[in-house]
């Protein structure tokens, strides 16, 4: 309790939680928007799907911190390397989601497209992506929640700068376990934050989309 009011109390803190959370919102974003143009792309493209989601589906089981050597190599041990390195976090289970929502539209509502006699494009902004929304936001709350976790995998791996993660790493250098029960108290607690948000958000516009 005295280690969590020093720190609570010290600016030190408050830059490296925000140099953390800075990070983990380029490496959500960045993610997020490449998983979600690579995911429609293979769910609404049979070519494309058949020519790279065999390559896709063996780099999804590349555990994400088999990348560090490659990323340490290619980007040092800036931020740049760790951005990228949660890029590649919040990729994947945004890919697989909005892959598998598009590709999972019930036939019956294309049937209807269709019957309808919609274009392509009004099939895929009326059908397709209002019923694969769900699954959608399932992959980009995973990746919230992902990019998280690897921020601080990637502060303590990839050492270098300001970070929650380099909390654990001097109280462990130092045997100071009060400082890193405090740091994984405050990372449990950011989780459950941006766990709270992505759900009050998802409610949201689960919402909006079955009122539209």
């Amino acid at each position: 309790l005295q280690t969590s009011y020093e720190q609570l109390g010290s600016d030190k803190f408050w830059h490296a939680l925000g140099a953390s959370l800075l990070r983990e919102l380029a490496g959500f974003s960045i993610g997020t928007m490449l998983g979600l143009v690579l995911g429609a792309a293979l769910g609404l493209s049979h070519l494309f799907f058949r020519l790279m989601g065999p390559s896709f589906n063996t780099f999804k089981q590349i555990s994400l911190f088999a990348w560090i050597p490659l990323i340490s190599v290619w980007f040092g041990l800036s931020d740049t390397a760790k951005v990228v390195f949660l890029s590649l976090a919040a990729l994947v289970p945004v890919v697989v989601n909005t892959c598998d929502g598009i590709r999972g539209t019930p036939q019956a509502l294309l049937e209807v497209a269709r019957a309808y006699r919609y274009t392509r494009w009004q099939t895929i902004s009326r059908v397709v992506l209002p019923a694969a929304v769900p699954s959608i936001f399932t992959g980009v709350y995973l990746a919230l929640i992902y990019s998280w976790l690897a921020t601080i995998g990637a502060e303590y791996l990839l050492v270098a700068g300001l970070g929650i993660g380099n909390l654990l790493i001097e109280g462990s250098e130092h045997f100071m376990m009060d400082l890193v029960i405090f740091a994984m108290l405050v990372i449990g607690g950011v989780g459950c934050l941006l766990n709270a948000l992505a759900r009050r958000i998802e409610r949201h516009l689960l919402r909006w989309n079955a009122a539209s």
